[in-house]
């Protein structure tokens, strides 16, 4: 799994100064997913994502474009996560009421290119929503890294230090 995302994403491959390459893997509910993140900083210090790509082991797929839709969705939670979501509180009470104040991914920041490949196997059938979202915060650190030099250490990006 690890080696088909790599392998699909180009691993190796030159790509645009300040613009860098993230990877992470894990096993969970019974599959296996590693994920692929090209990322870059924007002015303001905010992860711009380029692009996605996840190898996944969930063993026989029967519904491919159900099975895609649910990592797609995982990577994008992940994403949303990852980068701004946070619930605040303040002298004991929460501050986010609803959508309008609590920052989540808009379809306008999400990655231009998501690609989900199966790989082929034998097991026992996997989960595929949740097993989607655990590698996307390692992999958007590891690329930022790569671009910036800069090690996240704090979830999410928008409020780790510089």
């Amino acid at each position: 799994v690890l080696e088909t995302a790599a392998d699909r994403a180009d691993w190796g491959a030159r790509l645009p100064p300040g613009v860098g390459r993230g990877i992470a893997v894990v096993e969970s509910y019974g599959s296996v997913v590693a994920q692929v993140i090209e990322a870059s900083l924007a002015a303001d210090g905010t992860p711009v994502v380029h692009r996605v790509v996840a190898a996944v082991d969930c063993g026989d797929v029967c519904h491919p474009d159900t099975a895609t839709q649910q990592v797609e969705g995982a990577i994008v939670m992940g994403l949303s996560a990852a980068i701004a979501e946070q619930i605040t509180v303040e002298r004991g009470a929460v501050v986010q009421s609803n959508f309008t104040d609590y920052p989540l991914l808009s379809l306008a920041r999400t990655p231009p290119r998501i690609e989900v490949h199966f790989v082929k196997s034998d097991g026992a059938w996997g989960g595929l929503g949740e097993p989607g979202l655990p590698p996307v915060a390692p992999a958007l650190a590891n690329a930022i890294f790569a671009a910036a030099g800069r090690r996240i250490r704090d979830l999410p990006v928008v409020k780790a230090p510089a």
